[in-house]
């Protein structure tokens, strides 16, 4: 175990370092690390593949619970719009061509659907690292982008339910899938109103005895065992991850635990790329590369076309829509977890598999040279369209613009306040209170009376 992480190390260090001096992305050179020390390409793996998957999904949980810390529940609910009607338009866009493309390659209903189920997800993890790495994270696309990935997480439970309900019986379960929809609901629900009622009170009550060991233990505690807590329902872990960070969010010592989380989550975010490049067989490349290109071009045409589409109909403006649908020109995890789950149900065809892994290189290595390409094209775009189009532009920006200064800003009370706040004066809350404290002097004076 030592020794892999000393290869690990060692090799990303390396190459990260090189690919600095060549002046790309860090995230290329993890994924190249993964390639030299993975089974394919000296003929047997120069680490154990099975701890640096490990290590990787370790990865995908802290950048998620990072994420979470970095998201208030008030952003995500202003930018319910822009998630909703983003999300919801390239899933469903992105599905569509993701079945043409199993319906062109003459495959089954079932291997049509499963392709079109991986072709819709965009990774977080890489969308936010990439949008770090351009130093962009605090442009004002980025709050409506991560609602969108939210959204995205939370489908994806849904879509599992459904790829699995169709590959077993071949037909729709609507029953089963309402059913889901309704527990996910419920789960959420519960996991937030007990979360900001409790968590933050907690934290409140004990912060002057937390320096920052004890600090990083208990949030890695609490975002472990809302993890577990996720994985017992039936949902995702990494769901379970942000919603912890999501709560943690809430309270007054989360840009303390944000700076603590960021060594810990640059290096488990490394071995998840790595592990990400350790999939890649150079010679599945050279075998079904007219596949690869013709999947990775669907991926970043079907990306930016919906994104850009989703993004303005959610109320962004045209740059902000652009800027956000070019972050999200690639495929990630949740593409291998669905080709985990047809593989392991039997019915996807074996070549989809090491033709999405090669797609979701591809793709991440475009990225951050297509991010690059956001703003050219908006000017490009926007000095191309007509007068009407351009007018409605221009009005957009201004709406947005006025709608930012009308914002209340984060020195207001936070969610989890205002809902503190909101049960303590419910009726019911009262009425309890006004019992228990009626019971006790009752019980004083019965107690009072006997001696």
């Amino acid at each position: 175990m030592v020794q892999d992480l000393y290869v690990l190390m060692i090799t990303a260090a390396v190459v990260s370092i090189l690919f600095k001096f060549l002046k790309q992305p860090v995230v290329l050179g993890y994924i190249v690390a993964g390639v030299l020390v993975g089974p394919y390409l000296f003929g047997k793996s120069l680490v154990n593949p099975d701890n640096v998957k490990q290590w990787g999904d370790i990865g995908v949980l802290f950048v998620l619970f990072c994420i979470g810390l970095e998201f208030r529940l008030k952003n995500l609910i202003s930018s319910g719009k822009v998630a909703a009607i983003g999300a919801l338009t390239i899933i469903a866009g992105m599905m569509l061509f993701g079945y043409l493309v199993g319906w062109d390659a003459k495959f089954d209903m079932v291997n049509s659907l499963f392709l079109a189920g991986m072709l819709c997800m965009s990774s977080t993890t890489i969308v936010m690292k990439a949008i770090d790495e351009a130093g962009l994270s605090k442009e004002r696309f980025v709050k409506g982008a991560t609602s969108i990935l939210i959204v995205e997480d939370v489908v994806a439970v849904v879509l599992m339910v459904l790829l699995s309900s169709i590959a077993i019986r071949h037909q729709f379960e609507g029953a089963e899938l309402a059913s889901k929809v309704v527990d996910l609901i419920v789960t959420l629900v519960a996991w937030f109103v007990c979360g900001i009622l409790i968590i933050p009170t907690l934290i409140r009550k004990v912060k002057k005895h937390l320096n920052d060991e004890t600090l990083i233990i208990l949030a890695l505690g609490l975002c472990l065992g809302m993890v577990l807590t996720a994985e017992e329902a039936g949902f995702s872990s990494a769901l379970g991850a942000f919603v912890m960070g999501s709560i943690l969010a809430e309270t007054v010592e989360s840009h303390r635990i944000e700076k603590l989380m960021t060594p810990l989550k640059n290096v488990f975010a490394a071995i998840f790329f790595i592990s990400v490049g350790m999939l890649i067989n150079p010679a599945s490349l050279a075998e079904y590369w007219i596949s690869i290109v013709y999947v990775s071009l669907v991926i970043v045409i079907g990306m930016i076309l919906f994104g850009t589409l989703g993004c303005w109909w959610g109320g962004q403006t045209m740059r902000d829509s652009m800027l956000t649908s070019f972050s999200f020109v690639q495929i990630g995890e949740f593409s291998f977890i669905i080709a985990g789950l047809g593989t392991s149900l039997g019915v996807l065809n074996p070549i989809v598999y090491p033709i999405i892994v090669a797609a979701s290189v591809v793709t991440t290595f475009l990225t951050p040279y297509i991010m690059k390409a956001a703003i050219p094209c908006y000017t490009f775009l926007y000095n191309h369209v007509s007068e009407g189009m351009r007018a409605k532009i221009d009005q957009r920006e201004q709406e947005v613009a006025k709608a930012e200064t009308t914002t209340t800003s984060d020195d207001g009370p936070s969610v989890a306040d205002k809902a503190r706040h909101a049960v303590r004066h419910t009726f019911f809350l009262k009425h309890f209170v006004d019992l228990f404290i009626k019971n006790m002097s009752a019980h004083k004076e019965e107690k009072t009376n006997v001696e």
